[in-house]
């Protein structure tokens, strides 16, 4: 049952962000550019972009035993995966998907999506899902904000001595 919720999650949430709204926004607004190549490079952000973005679905069912949807959130806290290099990868993927729907298609409208997606998910994570989580999964939650970047991953260490294995 939770594959069902999250395929209907998914066809009617990003199919309608990444889908319909850009769809809608490129043929009633379109002025697009001619990148000439450079369009291609679309693919390069659009494909992990999906990848990302079902990634993250699929752990939320099988290891946290819930949906993406905020209605539905897993009842576990999920922090494998790519959740254990960035908290909100979904997010990521969404806004890496729109940046790659824009230059594939040339459509100066979708850059500005784009930039109204991350602005918008930045203030809900903040605002409201943070809270969230640490009224939901107290100590645990904290613990991982502490460990884990909001967006971006940390840098890996060049240095080849672990300290986590230091005796």
């Amino acid at each position: 049952m939770l594959w069902l919720r999250t395929a209907l999650f998914a066809l009617l949430v990003p199919g309608a962000v990444l889908g319909l709204v850009p769809y809608v926004l490129v043929r009633s607004v379109g002025r697009q550019l001619d990148l000439g190549r450079i369009h291609l490079l679309g693919l390069i952000l659009l494909v992990p972009g999906l990848t990302v973005i079902i990634w993250c679905f699929i752990d939320f069912v099988r290891r946290g035993h819930g949906t993406p949807a905020p209605y539905d959130p897993p009842r576990r806290l999920v922090f494998t995966g790519l959740y254990k290099h960035v908290r909100n990868p979904q997010y990521v993927g969404v806004v890496l998907t729109a940046l790659g729907e824009a230059l594939f298609s040339g459509g100066l409208i979708l850059l500005g999506y784009a930039a109204l997606l991350a602005i918008g998910y930045h203030l809900f994570v903040c605002f409201y899902e943070e809270p969230t989580l640490k009224r939901i999964f107290g100590d645990d939650y904290v613990h991982y904000t502490a460990a884990v970047p909001r967006w971006l991953p940390k840098r890996r260490s060049t240095s080849c001595f672990n300290h986590d294995n230091a005796t």
